[in-house]
């Protein structure tokens, strides 16, 4: 689940060079039209409309900070939001906004 960032492209590039160690920007590998799903409900999650989640909140102090820290924080708020959706389907758990995530089998059995 961790690589799906990378997978993705959505991890900064990296410039190494003697001592310097700039972080660039996403090096876009992978699906583009994925990335662009994922960045484009990273910035519902974190607009004026988003539902108030765990996510949301940690999206929200990331971006506080300037027009740069909001571009950083959507990016970063699209990398988790495909790590969680990985996760989720691989373990067969339900999300929750704000509680621990549930199993699949568990939540069937109570609808």
């Amino acid at each position: 689940s961790r690589q799906l960032g990378a997978y993705f492209g959505l991890v900064p590039r990296r410039d190494q060079s003697g001592e310097r160690d700039p972080q660039l920007r996403i090096t876009k590998a992978g699906d583009a039209f994925m990335r662009r799903l994922l960045v484009s409900a990273a910035q519902y999650i974190l607009g004026p409309f988003g539902p108030d989640t765990a996510l949301r909140r940690w999206g929200l102090a990331k971006a506080a900070g300037g027009k740069r820290a909001k571009r950083v924080a959507v990016v970063a708020v699209a990398r988790k939001l495909a790590v969680m959706l990985h996760a989720m389907w691989s373990n067969g758990t339900l999300y929750e906004a704000d509680g621990p995530p549930k199993l699949l089998a568990t939540a069937l059995e109570v609808v």
